[in-house]
């Protein structure tokens, strides 16, 4: 009898990698700059649970993964190491992936021993999705400031056609929540300029007219997992 051969494509974390950074960049709200205040002008420099940086693609990765959840601690750690420190996981978190790097020696067909490089993915959870680690592994967010920037009638004007509902609160994050067909905002007030707010809020319009274009079962799959 034939086995069946496994069609599904090989997992590429470096494809995953590039795949999110492009997106940050283009939703023109990438880690390294915030548009707003109250994230501490952008996500921290990411930690090990010992105090010792990341490196590499690995300060993207988690950069990336900060400022989208609107993390305050640069603290990152392994499930087993939170343990460890005394920490829980709240339940419902969702773990962010990092990768390793290094060589290894393997003998080739000629007998000789030759180095090759491999690339080895695992799981880290930042500081603020356990409960109970030290103190110090805690930071608080900055708060957001007033700049005082002023909203353009004229592309308000523009937005509010478009019908969506907009929420602002004093929270520091934009975002589009598909159960309650709701974008977020933070005031326009706490941004350093008009154009960064309506940058944002246009990104987040595109989240709420694609949600609106696709397939039933599609959208009806999206808000059950919001």
């Amino acid at each position: 009898m034939a086995t069946r051969k496994n069609t599904a494509p090989k997992y590429d974390p470096e494809t995953e990698i590039t795949n999110k950074i492009i997106a940050a960049i283009e939703a023109g709200t990438p880690p390294w700059r915030c548009p707003w205040t109250g994230q501490g002008g952008g996500a921290p420099f990411p930690l090990r649970h010992t105090g010792e940086g990341y490196r590499g693609i690995n300060v993207l990765m988690l950069w990336l993964s900060a400022a989208e959840k609107g993390y305050a601690s640069p603290y990152w750690m392994t499930f087993p190491q939170s343990q460890k420190l005394g920490g829980r996981v709240r339940k419902g978190e969702k773990s962010t992936m990092v990768v390793k790097y290094g060589t290894i020696e393997k003998e080739n067909e000629d007998g000789e021993e030759v180095k090759r490089r491999y690339l080895k993915t695992y799981r880290v959870f930042c500081a603020d999705q356990i409960e109970g680690l030290p103190e110090s592994y805690y930071r608080q967010r900055e708060a957001a400031a007033d700049l005082g920037t002023q909203p353009i009638a004229e592309i308000e004007a523009y937005f509010a056609k478009l019908g969506a509902t907009v929420e602002t609160t004093d929270e520091p994050q934009a975002y589009y929540h598909p159960a309650r067909d709701v974008i977020h905002m933070p005031p326009i007030a706490t941004f350093h300029t008009a154009q960064g707010y309506y940058e944002t809020f246009g990104h987040e319009a595109v989240h709420n007219a694609a949600f609106w274009i696709m397939p039933r079962g599609q959208r009806n799959t999206v808000i059950r997992q919001g």
